[in-house]
């Protein structure tokens, strides 16, 4: 007979466990593992008062491991963004709470506009690519990536959704620093979005960035704004009168990323734009 024991405590314990490993959100971790090893949205765990013993276990050994900062993405294979979430693991950038902003702006610059056609650049797993695709089915979404291995997890992706049910999404393997890229596409797009490399290079990230997060999706040079500045390049030339762009960047580029948008003389109505906890996180502005 299989022994039970309350979940109530199995979670307390768990989050004890990640206080002291100093986590930044014992609880919602200790909570997102549990409803993970229970197959369980984590706000449908109140209605298990029970763990059995074998998934107590399996608690444990994942707290154990998040305790040591593996992310927490890492142990359960997936992130959410919008209303879809991804793969993740080994190779590919972890998508963040902060880009539920860029995704937002993304579907206000394009609500009203019939069959919008959206390109993101440097889509890593391919979340924000799939979620707008998701949210706005007939679009025609392109996404851009030069790393191989990020390629093999948006590809995974992409069929994932279309199985699920939406509107295919178009990979392209390619650099933003070519000026040749989806140069089909020139003046014909409503909404360019992007969350680049922007760490400046010699920036001490958390325990979770440094060891699993690809140093090439996070670092963007110097200044951090090695790859942004392609970006704008891109963006500018894409882009059809009266479309959008809006790229997320480090909190300490609140000033740099707009004087950037607004030194292209075709890109106007450059905004500044903070997260959810007043942080400069992201920038956009429309072509003239």
């Amino acid at each position: 007979m299989v022994q039970r024991h309350p979940l109530r405590l199995a979670v307390m314990e768990a989050e004890k466990i990640l206080v002291t490993a100093g986590i930044a959100s014992p609880r919602v971790d200790a909570e997102l593992l549990a409803a993970h090893v229970l197959g369980l949205e984590r706000s449908r765990l109140h209605a298990a008062a029970l763990i059995d013993s074998v998934q107590l276990d399996t608690l444990h050994r994942l707290v154990q491991q998040r305790a040591k900062r593996i992310p927490l993405q890492h142990l359960t294979g997936w992130a959410p963004l919008g209303n879809i979430s991804v793969d993740v693991g080994p190779g590919v950038f972890i998508p963040r709470p902060e880009t539920e902003m860029l995704l937002e702006f993304g579907l206000a610059a394009i609500k009203g506009k019939p069959a919008p056609v959206i390109v993101d650049l440097c889509t890593g797993s391919g979340a924000l690519a799939l979620a707008l695709a998701h949210e706005r089915p007939d679009a025609q979404v392109h996404a851009v990536e030069k790393d191989s291995t990020a390629l093999v997890w948006s590809r995974r992706n992409a069929d994932a959704r279309a199985g699920a049910g939406d509107t295919p999404i178009r990979l392209h393997a390619g650099d933003v620093a070519d000026f040749t890229l989806l140069s089909e596409l020139d003046f014909t797009v409503d909404l360019v979005v992007c969350n680049p490399p922007y760490v400046p290079t010699s920036t001490d990230v958390p325990p979770e960035v440094a060891g699993y997060d690809p140093p090439q999706a996070v670092f963007g040079g110097a200044d951090g704004l090695d790859i942004i500045r392609h970006v704008i390049t891109c963006a500018a030339r894409l882009l059809k009168s009266g479309g959008a762009v809006a790229i997320e960047h480090d909190d300490t580029h609140g000033d740099a990323v707009p004087e950037l948008l607004r030194a292209r003389r075709v890109l106007t109505d450059v905004q500044a734009r903070d997260d959810l906890t007043g942080r400069p996180r992201f920038a956009t502005a429309v072509r003239t």
